[in-house]
């Protein structure tokens, strides 16, 4: 079978053809920015243990597993992750609260920054590469992810410190930022069905979706400095509500930022101290 007929015959049983193409770079230990060589190859032919690489990775992937998981990393605000099973996948549109983590930091010389319910460690990380001057901590309940976390940031050398912690349980001082990515989805969501292989506890937050939002926005002022921003990442249609409960729990400034589909993806707001 060449490389042509293989991405060919993955496309047939329903396979993106993104998604085969960088399965097929991964069977072949290839860089996954390669895909021009697959196209300047496809009359090459894969050999038997390629083939039933390829062939196990599709067969994973049609049943829903992320191609992340199957590959063992995502790109994230230019940096590679290692990801797995233990942790979310990163998603682009979470790269809209870096983004303003790191305008909000502009004036900000060696900045304090808290990233609660780290992951991959994506968030911490990203704003750690850019802001080098930065002190960045990052916390999460889980131990397992934790250990994703420390390994990327090992990996890339960015000082990033990690603590396991449920949200600001074991979080001590104050931040210029504190960002957040945390569980919003409801319990009976039917989006969930299509994100069975993540955690779920990493997606699921109470009967609305807002548990962990309001959990985070009511114990925040205490861990910010006068004039500090609390920035959320939530669901699609969770912007008014998030913003009602950043103006109830008295920050300023509240408002929300559009992820790359326009949607209101990030809302937060500043603290008085």
């Amino acid at each position: 079978m060449t490389v042509a007929q293989a991405l060919a015959a993955a496309h047939a049983l329903g396979l993106d053809r993104l998604d085969a193409q960088l399965l097929l770079l991964h069977a072949l230990g290839r860089d996954p920015h390669a895909r021009s060589w697959l196209l300047a190859h496809d009359a090459d032919h894969l050999s038997d243990p390629n083939r039933e690489s390829f062939d196990a990775a599709v067969l994973r992937r049609l049943a829903g597993e992320p191609v992340a998981y199957i590959v063992g990393h995502k790109e994230f605000f230019g940096l590679d992750l290692e990801v797995d099973a233990r942790v979310l996948v990163p998603r682009p549109d979470t790269e809209t609260l870096v983004e303003w983590a790191l305008q909000v930091l502009t004036h900000t010389a060696t900045p304090q920054v808290l990233d609660l319910g780290t992951g991959s460690g994506a968030i911490a990380l990203a704003i750690q590469h850019a802001r080098t001057d930065a002190h960045v901590s990052a916390v999460d309940a889980s131990a397992q992810a934790l250990q994703v976390a420390q390994a990327n940031a090992a990996r890339l050398k960015l000082p990033v410190s990690f603590t396991q912690s449920n949200w600001f349980d074991a979080v001590q001082g104050r931040f210029d930022v504190v960002v957040s990515n945390p569980p919003y989805i409801a319990a009976q969501d039917a989006h969930l069905g299509a994100l069975q292989h993540e955690p779920q506890q990493a997606l699921v937050s109470g009967e609305e979706g807002l548990a962990d939002l309001r959990a985070i926005v009511a114990k925040a002022h205490s861990h910010l400095h006068p004039g500090g921003w609390l920035l959320l990442e939530h669901g699609y249609d969770q912007a008014p509500l998030v913003r009602a409960c950043l103006e109830q729990a008295g920050f300023s400034q509240v408002q929300s930022r559009l992820d790359l589909q326009g949607i209101a993806r990030c809302s937060g707001g500043q603290s008085a101290g």
